[in-house]
Order: structure tokens, then sequence, then C-alpha cells
């Protein structure tokens, strides 16, 4: 089979699943035809691969058709849901969380504009975490078996699908460092640092930001108490470090957190 007739039998299995893949949408959220294009998009450095040609990106562009509007405190997915698609967060932010045994809730992430959700789901074809969104937030839906098609044809996606799934595993081990060997007041500055360049990347300011978490939240994704994480932000407030304002936070010595 020549390459003209492979590219020909891809996207017609793509557009094949297609009709399948959008034909039952979540009912806990709101999906829609997005106006905005994967190739004209903001985040687009951020979520996938920069060497595209314009040929692949419209081909990514007819597998990204929709986006999905979640409401603050809403779910995106939960536990134990079907796996069907990944998703890209455009607008807002989402944490991650599992249940323990006794009911209580780990939160296991925290994901920004750009970011990936849904990865969990390809290991046996469910879910193993929910998604609940930390604001009125948008993500862009990517039907999984459509992604699978275009990897095999485009190699430049098949290896920045490699990439999401090997960061997912780094941050993994990042976090179990984290909580294994630092201190309270380590983990906090840690933390700050981390998402204070996360929104440098994505064009935000690295120095003034809403921390959408509550304390609570944070604590439970630092492992500490939530008494621990308002101690440590006085800490640091007192020792010119940062300011903060409820949820808005201002980092005055970035260099001092670092140092801690």
């Amino acid at each position: 089979m020549n390459t003209a007739t492979e590219h020909d039998a891809v996207m017609a299995a793509v557009s094949h699943v297609a009709g399948e893949c959008l034909a039952e949408p979540d009912a806990r959220t709101s999906p829609k035809r997005s106006p905005v294009r994967c190739s004209s998009c903001a985040m687009r450095s951020l979520c996938m691969p920069t060497d595209l040609t314009p040929l692949e990106f419209g081909q990514l562009d007819s597998i990204i058709g929709t986006t999905r509007t979640v409401q603050r405190g809403e779910s995106l997915f939960r536990a134990n849901d079907f796996f069907q698609s990944l998703y890209a967060v455009r607008v807002g932010s989402f944490k991650t969380t599992v249940m323990h045994r006794d009911g209580g809730e780990q939160v296991t992430g925290l994901h920004l504009p750009g970011d990936p959700l849904g990865l969990d789901g390809v290991c046996n074809g469910h879910h193993a975490c929910d998604a609940i969104a930390l604001e009125d937030s948008t993500v862009c839906v990517i039907p999984f078996a459509l992604l699978d098609a275009m990897c095999r044809e485009v190699k430049p996606m098949q290896h920045h699908l490699y990439r999401m799934m090997s960061s997912a595993i780094v941050r993994e081990s990042s976090l179990v460092m984290l909580l294994g060997t630092m201190s309270a007041d380590q983990r906090v500055a840690s933390f700050l640092l981390n998402l204070s360049e996360r929104l440098a990347a994505r064009g935000y300011s690295r120095l003034e930001f809403t921390l959408r978490m509550t304390r609570e939240e944070m604590g439970s994704y630092l492992g500490m108490k939530l008494e621990t994480v308002s101690r440590m932000f006085s800490k640091f407030q007192k020792g010119g470090l940062l300011e903060t304002h409820g949820k808005k936070i201002r980092l005055l010595d970035v260099d001092g957190l670092a140092r801690v």
C-alpha cells in the first residue's frame, strides 16, 4: 500500500470512529462545537507538538471538534467512569482527587490551562480518579480512539503522547520525593515556586496570582494539615517572602523561597 493510500485509510478510520465517539456526550457537562481550532489556540505549544505540518494540524483540528464547559465544583469525570477521551484544559483549572476508604478526599494534582487530563484512564479503560473544576472551566475533548489512529500516521503526535505519559510519571515521582523528604516549609515553598513557573510558562504573572485551591486542598496535596499550611503562610508573610489577601498571592522574594 502506498503512502497516499495509507493516509486515506487512516483518515477514513478516523472519520468513522469520530461519529461513534461524539455520539453520546457526558450528561454532566455541555459539549459543543468549538469555533477555536488547535492550530490557532494560544495554549497550543503547551499541549500539542510544535513541529506539526499544516496538513497534520488540519487532521488534529478534525479530531478536536468539541469543547466542554464544567462549572466550578462539578466533575469532568469520576473514578470508575468509562474512559473514552483525553482532555486539554483550555480555560480554568482542575484538581484530581481519589477517595480514601474512610471517605476522605486526597488531592493528587492541580491542572492548569494547557495541561492534559484523563491519562489515568488509558491503563484499564476506566478513570482512576475524579477531575473537579476549581473554577468555571473549559476543556477540549480529544476522543482517544481518534488520537490513537492519528498517532499511527503522525509520529510527532505519537512521540508527544509518550512525553505526556512520561511527564505524568515524573510528576508522581517528584510528589513522592516532596512528601517523603521535605519539611512543611519546604513543601509549601516548593509548591508555590512550581506554580509560579507553570503560570509564567502560560503567559501569566509569576509573582501575582490567584490560588484556586483552598488551604485545605493544598494541605491534602502536600500531605499536611490545614493548620500547618496556614502556619507556613503566616511564617512566610512575616519573613517578607510573600503577601496574601484571601486567595490572592503575591511573591515578594522568590530567591528567599528558593533558599527555603
